[in-house]
């Protein structure tokens, strides 16, 4: 899982997005899941970083989600019109289903 370092502003920004796309590239599942967690210090930069890495996620064919996006960061999101973009990732599942009585 592709996982965002603790400052993310302009100066980081190139060296992130490369970090990002490599680790988005080896992931071998349909959807690249980003953990936002641990990123305390940004700007808007951090939102251009997340946004170019989806679209080559999608452009790869996977699904894009972010986990743990900080609540500044999504409210700046929602400034620029991009929040539906960063769409939160769902509760983990591992995908397994409960087994259903054979009738």
């Amino acid at each position: 899982m592709p996982v965002l370092p603790a400052e993310l502003t302009f100066a980081q920004a190139n060296t992130c997005l490369t970090m990002l796309r490599e680790a988005a590239r080896a992931e071998r599942g349909a959807q690249v899941l980003v953990d936002a967690t641990p990123l305390t210090r940004f700007d808007s930069s951090a939102l251009a970083v997340l946004l170019e890495c989806r679209r080559d996620v999608l452009h790869d064919g996977k699904g894009f989600a972010v986990r743990g996006l900080a609540p500044r960061l999504r409210e700046l999101a929602d400034l620029y019109g991009v929040s539906a973009l960063l769409a939160d990732a769902a509760p983990a599942d591992d995908g397994a289903r409960p087994a259903t009585p054979a009738a």
